[in-house]
């Protein structure tokens, strides 16, 4: 049976002196128009120099792509241009006209800081990579990005890691949550993380059985009796915590406690363990990103 191929479409370039939001969200705010277009966007941030310019548009010349960009230095955008236009490449301005309008009615030059925006704003969109980052991680889905959690949590089923995690989460947390199945060994990664980051969550037998049989109601399942075998979930909670003690986590106990509490015992172990209060500072910029070339 013969297939039809479908030719994947020249790329759109998303060139930024930043992280490249703002011109990607202008791009998939108008591509989202064009259902089923299976057009790339390829995100170009943190340019800072003409080499990096030279680069994007030989590459959009060599398949065909079209630049779009958002560069608040004036060399810069006025590189991208020259090449672009030396090189037969389309390019889309994003923010040319507004920046001249603006630079004659306020009469002043323009700081050329990339990035401010989302420096000045930095708690809103901390927030949001934040719940990005732990709806992705969430129930042991991709370990291997476990190092860059800010926060590990690990225990049982039904322990309650997954709405400790948004809720910590909702504070601009990236948390990630490891389930522990008894007979299945525990993702490698776990251990590699450092262990002052990662909590275990114990809960009491009879609320973990609570917990489990309204879960087993929702899933309209009366026969999983393993899943709330007395016997079973002790041995199971035996061996979580026999894995916090292999990796030396910090137990945290979460019977009877509302979420609130849970999460500010936690928050306050990671503010006497670690600088900034147990955050992970990682700069977006570079000196030379924030000095205009």
């Amino acid at each position: 049976m013969n297939t039809i191929r479908k030719e994947i479409p020249p790329p759109i370039y998303v060139v930024s002196g930043g992280r490249g939001m703002a011109g990607n969200n202008v791009v998939q705010a108008l591509l989202i128009q064009y259902p089923n277009n299976n057009i790339p966007v390829i995100i170009v941030p943190n340019v800072t120099n003409e080499d990096e310019i030279f680069d994007v548009v030989t590459r959009a010349k060599t398949d065909g792509g079209i630049v779009v960009h958002t560069l608040v230095n004036t060399f810069l955008r006025d590189k991208i241009i020259q090449y672009c236009t030396e090189f037969g490449v389309r390019e889309v301005d994003l923010f040319d006209k507004l920046a001249k309008h603006l630079d004659e009615v306020t009469e002043t030059k323009p700081l050329m800081y990339p990035g401010l925006y989302r420096e000045l704003n930095h708690k809103y969109f901390d927030r949001i990579e934040s719940i990005e980052y732990t709806l992705s991680h969430d129930d042991g889905m991709s370990p291997e990005r476990l190092e860059n959690a800010e926060i590990v949590l690990t225990g049982v089923s039904r322990a309650g890691k997954t709405p400790l995690s948004v809720y910590l989460a909702m504070y601009g947390w990236k948390v990630a949550n490891v389930p522990l199945v008894h007979g299945i060994a525990p993702p490698d990664e776990l251990f590699k993380v450092d262990p002052q980051r990662v909590f275990g969550l114990h809960i009491s037998v009879s609320q973990l059985i609570a917990h489990r049989k309204k879960r087993l109601l929702g899933w309209n399942n009366h026969q999983n009796e393993t899943y709330i075998d007395e016997r079973a979930v002790r041995e199971e909670i035996r061996n979580s915590m026999f894995i916090f003690d292999k990796g030396g986590f910090t137990v945290i106990n979460v019977s009877n406690k509302p979420i609130e509490s849970t999460a500010n015992e936690i928050l306050n172990i990671m503010s006497q363990r670690f600088p900034y209060g147990g955050r992970k500072l990682v700069s977006p910029y570079t000196d030379d990103e924030k000095t205009p070339v």
